[in-house]
């Protein structure tokens, strides 16, 4: 696809479209435990045995402290966030700063998570982790693997909705990668393709109901007019990210879960409308997340117009490994740069 700039803006497609072949299953089970291969060596780990799950009340007057701090001195009244609920106990944002590597166990291409077998790539990420508790010592990183659970592609399938969902097995694989370092948490990410968003969480609820695994979805891939995924980006409104919100939130409620991270990727204006209307909700903290790739400027201009300009409640910012080394300066933002945008990220992606 070609880079189209409005304005500083960055405005091109952030994943490759994900062409996979049906998912069948290939991790195999033994004795409730997942077996995983991790440069050569065989790693069994129980896939349901929860991480750190402490529910620590808020602390009112630091949560408000490191709002404050996030804005970097913003003067324009829209951040931080006014209004918004307290989140209940055990809430993760903004005490930490979330740092994950996002990808899928089927492709090389589609990032950093599934591009290296198990080992390399924690290696690769906790050198990421150590840069950011570096860069802002104040802030503690929590440490993430963002799996898209399900691809959109480029053929219709069997239900004819270009979406290939994964299967179980591979999602427990994923699990069973993360307890390769304690306390880690999970993002199952969905690109719905031509299906939509409430019959796809379905397919991951009982996911979703442990208390480490969390939710992205991608509107790039939402396909509300029929088009093929990948020909142009996709959508969603506010009615449609409510719905998973309150979807969360029961959960929460039901299962006495600390409160949820739901992810939203954004690189253009369309791909989210009617921000204003989003509702915020103690169960569940909103991470509006920048997902366009570019050199460094472009990038900025693309997390001033579409992010700080719409505040929800919180924001992240993707790097590239590739994407973002094609035009010059042919480098990757560094945690000291992101670190001065108003308001700093509090989620952090590397594909």
């Amino acid at each position: 696809m070609k880079i189209t700039r409005l304005a500083g803006i960055l405005l091109i497609s952030t994943t490759a479209l994900g062409i996979l072949a049906s998912c069948a299953s290939d991790t195999k089970k033994a004795n409730g435990q997942t077996k995983i291969t991790a440069d050569g060596d065989t790693v069994a780990v129980e896939t349901e045995a929860p991480t750190d799950t402490s529910r620590t009340p808020v602390d009112t007057a630091k949560y408000n402290a490191i709002l404050t701090k996030l804005t970097n001195g913003d003067t324009t009244g829209k951040w931080p966030v006014k209004k918004q609920p307290y989140p209940l106990a055990g809430a993760i944002l903004p005490f930490k700063r979330i740092v994950v590597y996002y990808g899928n166990l089927h492709s090389k291409k589609m990032g950093a998570l599934g591009e290296y077998a198990p080992k390399e790539m924690w290696s690769k990420l906790n050198a990421e982790i150590k840069h950011w508790e570096k860069a802002d010592p104040s802030t503690p990183v929590q440490a993430g693997l963002h799996y898209i659970a399900a691809v959109a592609s480029g053929t219709p399938g069997r239900d004819g909705k270009y979406i290939n969902r994964m299967a179980n097995s591979q999602i427990d694989s994923v699990l069973a990668i993360s307890k390769m370092r304690p306390n880690t948490i999970v993002f199952l990410d969905l690109q719905v393709a031509l299906s939509n968003i409430k019959a796809e969480l379905p397919h991951i609820e009982k996911y979703l109901q442990l208390p480490y695994v969390h939710l992205g979805i991608d509107p790039e891939f939402s396909m509300k007019d029929g088009s093929i995924p990948g020909r142009k980006i996709g959508t969603y409104d506010a009615a449609d990210i409510n719905y998973v919100s309150q979807y969360l939130a029961d959960m929460v409620k039901k299962y006495n879960l600390p409160p949820k991270v739901f992810v939203i990727h954004r690189f253009t204006r369309k791909m989210v409308t009617n921000y204003q209307n989003i509702k915020l909700r103690p169960e569940v903290q909103i991470v509006m997340h920048m997902d366009g790739w570019g050199e460094p400027e472009l990038k900025k201009g693309t997390y001033r117009h579409f992010i700080h300009s719409e505040p929800v409640q919180f924001t992240g910012f993707k790097l590239f490994y590739k994407n973002d080394l094609k035009k010059a300066p042919n480098r990757l933002m560094t945690p000291e740069e992101l670190l001065k945008l108003k308001p700093a990220p509090i989620y952090i992606q590397y594909q």
